[in-house]
């Protein structure tokens, strides 16, 4: 673009926050460029000590009204506001479940809305959902949710996102996001994780855990059951495999009709698993098979001992499912976003696909450390818009072992 050529669409924004260790002034000077517009730097003022913000005062502008609105919904998600910021504007929804086309669609960062002249902060912070304005206050709320007379942000204005700053903790873990493969670096990866949730319980805030059948298949239970019996875990969120074989591994000592033992097949094992959910049904569920004796160890009977609450979301492919299992997504999916409320860490055991509902549904202040052994899911995670999410590419079993050791000495 010839520097010269007049650009009549401006703005002036501002942003705060922890701009230059957490490189989101860079994003912000390339977030302009990238949408043919120029900048400058009204004001700078760098943060003097570690816990003081920086402030950034920028005038920008665009070739077109157009982009100059793109490059404004983007700037807003990196923490900018426009300087002259009046009260975001509300608009009626005239019929449930149908928003009007300019609402504004949250990210997964802290969010403050301007109105009647003040700064409010939404609650139930999540990502793609809507912000509704009632009696005061601002809520996120899905677009399922909403219903006929709802107040909801539209436009771009009046809008203030407060993206989480790079802490000195997740920085040490910058080395994980890359492909780990040594068993030092596994170690590492371990006791730092360890000290999170140290951390977590001490600030009083709930550890969970997302976990694949994988945790079972690499001989994780033991480890994950420790955890939970020694009060490291707050939650587990999993679908109806991690039960189904979980149930299996405990009453027959096979997961997918392999021994745990050796790992060889078991004869006949391939009917293990429907063994093992019909034993649950015949005792009425997984808390019956428990009071009664019939399931004496494993994850889920270590949850129902300890009383931590654990939910199973079905899908398409499950056997059974076990009575447990919510069949319904919409019940499935405010049962895992109610077991994230003043949760301050969650660690991501082997399920790619449940990593990333739960990430969508965490504010970005909850530190997540996604491990699996391959490192294309952590990065998937991080990609979905989870950017607290942290890869540590190992044995999901091997991790669990090594933590459980590492939290609860011999």
């Amino acid at each position: 673009m010839n520097p010269s050529s007049a650009l009549l669409f401006q703005e002036v924004v501002e942003a705060e926050g922890h701009l230059i260790d957490s490189h989101i002034m860079e994003q912000i000077f390339d977030t302009v460029v990238e949408y043919g517009g120029r900048f400058e730097v009204e004001q700078f003022r760098i943060g003097r000590v570690n816990s003081e913000p920086s402030y950034l005062r920028l005038k920008v502008d665009a070739p077109s009204r157009e982009l100059l609105a793109q490059m404004l919904g983007h700037l807003v998600g990196l923490g900018c506001s426009p300087v002259d910021s009046a009260d975001a504007a509300l608009a009626p929804v005239d019929q449930d479940r149908c928003a009007p086309e300019d609402f504004y669609s949250t990210t997964n960062h802290r969010t403050l809305v301007r109105y009647q002249q003040r700064w409010i902060e939404a609650e139930n912070q999540r990502m793609d959902a809507l912000v509704v304005v009632e009696d005061g206050h601002a809520v996120c709320r899905r677009l399922r949710d909403i219903r006929a007379g709802d107040q909801v942000v539209v436009g771009m204005r009046g809008i203030r996102v407060v993206p989480e700053a790079k802490e000195r903790d997740r920085l040490a873990f910058a080395f994980m996001s890359n492909g780990v493969s040594s068993e030092r670096q596994v170690e590492t990866a371990v006791r730092q994780t360890a000290a999170l949730v140290e951390q977590t319980r001490a600030q009083g805030k709930k550890v969970l855990v997302v976990a694949g059948p994988v945790v079972i298949h690499t001989g994780g239970a033991a480890g994950l059951s420790r955890l939970i019996r020694h009060g490291f875990v707050q939650g587990v969120l999993s679908g109806n495999a991690l039960g189904v074989h979980d149930v299996e591994a405990a009453l027959f000592g096979t997961s997918l009709g392999l021994r745990l033992s050796d790992g060889r097949q078991e004869e006949h094992g391939h009917r293990n698993h429907m063994r093992a959910i019909n034993a649950i049904y015949r005792s009425g569920g997984v808390r019956q098979a428990v009071d009664s004796g019939r399931l004496t160890s494993g994850v889920l009977y270590e949850c129902v001992k300890a009383g931590v609450p654990f939910v199973l979301a079905g899908s398409l492919r499950d056997d059974g499912p076990l009575p447990e299992t919510i069949t319904d997504m919409n019940q499935a999916q405010d049962a895992y976003a109610a077991q994230l409320k003043d949760a301050g860490l969650v660690l991501c055991l082997g399920s790619m696909l449940h990593s990333i509902a739960t990430g969508n549904m965490a504010p970005s202040w909850i530190k997540m450390v996604c491990v699996d052994i391959n490192p294309a899911v952590a990065t998937k995670v991080s990609d979905r818009g989870t950017g607290q999410a942290v890869g540590v590419v190992a044995d999901v079993g091997l991790f669990l072992d090594l933590l459980a050791k590492a939290l609860v000495p011999a």
